[in-house]
C-alpha cells in the first residue's frame, strides 16, 4: 500500500525547516559574510525559487552555485564513473564562485539544504578550503551559542536505542 502524508496526518503540509523558520519570522543576524549557495538536485525549498528563500533567511544575498555537487542521494555509489565527471565540473564551479565574491575579502561560506550534498560538497574542502553548512546551523549558533549542538546533545536523555 501506498501512504500519502494527508492520510496519516490530515490537513497537515510538508514545509522544508528553512520555509518554516523563515514563516517565523527566524533569520540570521546580518554578519557580513558573503555565501555561495548548492540548490540540491531535489530541492526541497517549495514556497519560492530556494536561493530566494536562503537570501531572506540569511539576511544577505546568497550566490547561486550551479552543477550537481556528483553526490544525488546513492548517484556517488551506484554510478561514480558518470558521478565523477560531475564532481570535475562542480569543483572548477565552486573555484569560480569563489574567485567572483572573493574580491570583497569578507568571509565565504558554502550553503546547502540537503545532507547527501553537504557530503558531496565536502569533499572539495581540500581543493577550495571552502567547508559546506547548513544556512540553519548558522541560525543555532547565532542564537543558541558557539557550543549548541555539544549542549543539545548532553540535555537529551536516551533511554533506549532500538534497532
Amino acid at each position: 500500500a501506498s501512504y500519502e502524508l494527508g492520510d496519516i496526518f490530515k490537513d497537515s503540509s510538508l514545509v522544508d525547516i528553512h520555509e518554516y523558520l523563515l514563516e517565523q519570522d527566524v533569520t540570521l543576524k546580518a554578519t557580513g559574510e558573503q555565501y555561495l549557495y548548492h540548490a540540491p538536485c531535489h530541492d526541497p525549498i517549495k514556497s519560492d525559487e530556494s536561493s530566494t528563500v536562503i537570501s531572506k533567511i540569511m539576511n544577505s544575498e546568497v550566490v547561486n552555485n550551479d552543477r550537481c555537487c556528483g553526490e544525488a542521494g546513492t548517484f556517488a555509489v551506484a554510478r561514480p564513473d558518470i558521478a565523477k565527471q560531475a564532481k570535475f565540473r562542480k569543483e572548477a564551479e565552486i573555484k569560480k564562485g569563489l574567485a567572483n565574491i572573493a574580491k570583497s575579502g569578507k568571509p565565504i561560506k558554502m550553503l546547502t539544504t540537503c545532507p547527501a550534498c553537504r557530503q558531496g560538497l565536502a569533499r572539495y574542502q581540500s581543493t577550495t578550503n571552502i567547508e559546506p553548512v547548513y544556512p540553519i546551523e548558522l541560525i543555532a549558533e547565532q542564537q543558541l551559542g558557539e557550543n549548541w549542538q555539544k549542549e543539545f546533545i548532553q540535555s537529551v536523555n536516551i533511554e533506549k536505542v532500538m534497532l
